[in-house]
């Protein structure tokens, strides 16, 4: 994908990335993606954004240059990827919430272990990082370029895209940033659709 895509504001991103390809290369195998569920999270006016008090030692990824990854830890247990968005220095960011695996399943079951289920395998930040052996060491890498990146497809135009409030999140809920493909089944929660 080109550095281009990534200079925009994070809502517009968001919805953006929906249909094109996650994918991670390790010695391993390649494991692969559609994303079809993200988050934006803005660079003013939204607390709910890591950014929201200025820049942080765990945030200054999300400060850098659009296109690379974000990657942090959550709750003890998970990382999530992130998007860089906007301009360098503007703080915005696309949380991928899930993906409808592609190919790569069976380095997937083993990397999440006792996952029986595919719809399990990557619907939602943590079981995606876990899917696709994300973690910190991939913060700030540039996401057109191996080993972790984002390939574009011609579908994503095509797709039915609706938005809703974000979940998972104590404060601003109310913002309607979340970008889902409709009645995809690898969605983290499809409950969450009204």
């Amino acid at each position: 994908m080109d550095r281009d895509f990534f200079g925009f504001r994070s809502e517009v991103v968001a919805r953006s990335l929906l249909g094109h390809l996650l994918c991670r290369e390790t010695k391993e195998g390649l494991v692969s993606g559609i994303i079809i569920e993200t988050e934006a999270y803005l660079s003013s006016n939204d607390s709910a954004s890591h950014t929201s008090r200025g820049i942080t030692k765990r945030n200054a990824t999300m400060f850098g240059p659009p296109g690379r990854a974000y990657v942090y830890f959550v709750y003890g247990n998970y990382y999530c990827l992130n998007v860089v968005t906007g301009p360098e220095g503007s703080g915005e960011a696309v949380l991928i919430r899930a993906v409808e695996p592609l190919s790569g399943l069976d380095l997937m079951y083993q990397n999440r272990g006792y996952i029986k289920k595919t719809t399990d395998l990557t619907s939602g930040p943590g079981k995606l990082c876990l899917a696709f052996a994300i973690d910190h060491k991939l913060d700030g890498h540039d996401l057109r370029k191996k080993p972790l990146y984002l390939v574009e497809q011609s579908i994503s135009d095509r797709l039915e895209v609706i938005t809703t409030p974000r979940i998972g999140i104590s404060s601003a809920k109310e913002k309607k940033l979340r970008f889902i493909i409709r009645g995809n089944k690898y969605l983290s929660r499809r409950e969450s659709l009204d």
